[in-house]
Formats: C-alpha cells, sequence, structure tokens
C-alpha cells in the first residue's frame, strides 16, 4: 500500500533554525519499520549544543527495493553514502532497536568518522534471538507502550512496507552486534527503557563488555520505544554524552558504569 505524499513521512529530519547537514554532531537512524518521526520527540529536546538529525534508509524509514540487501553491513554503507551527500564529516550516531546494529557496522567500518555510538534500546541478544523469544519479547513490550502512538506506528509501518520489515528483521535476527562494537573501539553509551520487554539490562550488561568504554543507563517508566514516547527524558540522558563526545573526551578515561 502507498501512502499519499501528503502524509508519507519524511525521510530526512530537518535541523533546527536552518543549520547545514554538514554541522550535524548527531546523526540518528530510525528503529526498522520506523519513521524519522520517531526521532523527533528526542532530537528536538536536545537545544543548539548538539545539532542533531535523522536519515531514514531503506527499510528503517523508506521502502526498499526487493532486490536490496538489508543486512546490517549493507544499511550501513548506504548510511555512510547519505552522510557524504549530506556533507557530514564526523558525528556520533545513534541508533535505536534494530538500528543500532547498522550504526555500530557504520561505526565499525568507518571509525574515523564515528564520534562515538549511542544505542537505545538494541535488539539481536543471543539469547533472545529465536523468533518464539521475539515475540515473547514482543508480548512483553506491548503492554507497556502507550497505546497513542499507534496511530504513527501504523503509518510508519505501512510506508515502510512489511515484507522490507521480514526481510531486514531476519537479517539483523543473524548479526551479531557485540562483534561490531568491539570492532568500533571507541567510547558508547547503552540506553533503554526501564520497562522495555525488548532490550533486558542482562544483555545491555553483555554487550557493554565488548566496548572499549561503555556507559549504561535507562530511562525510568519508558518501554522500548523510548525516543518516541520519552523524548526530554531521552534527551536529558544523551546530551552530556553528546556533548562530551562531540568536544573529543568522551573516550578519554575507560570507564562501564550502571545507573538506573
Amino acid at each position: 500500500m502507498r501512502l499519499p505524499a501528503r502524509i508519507r513521512p519524511p525521510e530526512v529530519l530537518p535541523l533546527p533554525d536552518g543549520a547545514g547537514f554538514g554541522r550535524a554532531a548527531a546523526v540518528a537512524v530510525p528503529g526498522l519499520g520506523l519513521s524519522v518521526r520517531g526521532w523527533e520527540p528526542t532530537l528536538s529536546c536536545l537545544g543548539p549544543s548538539v545539532p542533531a538529525t535523522a536519515l531514514a534508509l531503506p527499510a528503517y524509514g523508506m521502502p526498499a527495493p526487493p532486490a536490496a540487501p538489508l543486512d546490517p553491513r549493507s544499511s550501513a554503507r548506504r548510511l555512510l553514502r547519505r552522510m557524504d551527500a549530506l556533507g557530514i564529516g564526523s558525528a556520533v550516531l545513534l541508533g535505536h532497536s534494530a538500528s543500532c546494529q547498522v550504526v555500530a557496522e557504520a561505526a565499525r567500518a568507518a571509525p574515523q568518522r564515528v564520534a562515538a555510538l549511542v544505542l537505545v534500546g538494541p535488539t539481536a541478544d543471543p539469547h533472545a534471538r529465536s523468533r518464539a523469544a521475539l515475540v515473547r519479547g514482543w508480548l512483553r513490550n506491548v503492554v507497556a507502550e502507550p497505546p497513542g502512538q499507534v496511530p504513527q506506528l501504523v503509518r510508519d509501518y505501512t510506508y515502510s512496507g512489511m515484507i522490507s520489515f521480514a526481510r531486514a528483521l531476519e537479517a539483523t535476527r543473524r548479526h551479531s552486534p557485540a562483534d561490531a562494537v568491539a570492532g568500533f573501539g571507541g567510547p558508547v553509551l547503552l540506553l533503554r527503557g526501564a520497562r522495555d520487554g525488548i532490550c533486558s539490562t542482562d544483555w545491555l550488561d553483555r554487550l557493554a563488555t565488548s566496548a572499549a568504554t561503555a556507559r549504561v543507563d535507562s530511562v525510568a517508566s519508558a518501554a522500548h520505544m523510548a525516543p518516541l514516547t520519552h523524548g526530554a527524558e531521552l534527551a536529558a540522558a544523551l546530551r552530556p554524552f553528546l556533548v562530551s563526545a562531540g568536544r573529543g573526551r568522551a573516550g578519554h578515561e575507560p570507564q562501564t558504569d550502571r545507573s538506573a
């Protein structure tokens, strides 16, 4: 089903106040099947100290051609090409859910262009990647999510396409985010909603051990869709890390923290 042009979601989230994309200090990728609008409540709360944009990719906010490979490495190459086209050099990359694997692969492929990584609700936990485990996690999470987001999610998934969603989900399910994070070697902030039924605390702790410098945090009251439903709270958790990473200071002292 093709949505009318007037209600299709955008594929790039404009920066505030006419700032050029080359000034972007942070680049976010929407979760699988979601549009860039899923990041807007968070990015709009970061303030002028962190110019940020969100970019859609095939299956991650825009339809995918039938033959396009949708594994995280292929999507990472597309992300880097889109950054090239917009004149974005180095930036902090932000992922949500399955797009965490995409930004982690981009960081592994081009670490000189990635100041730091932010992974919100990363998926593909090796302990919970079977189809049955994915369904159980989704059911746990859906009861914790605010129902008001449903109309936007329906529009986003309809636009991106459920066939693309299923293809990309299968590719991400077999991918190892820990290997990508370890291959990056830079600072990483790992976040989850405190009520997230898909991304567990244990999984974040295990993923943190793959990073040279990792910080683990949570957003109270949020579930898996924290960038959309708890934008102000998530932005408050992100801002100090993003400002520090943008100034090249985040990776000076290795640390692994836990705070709830």
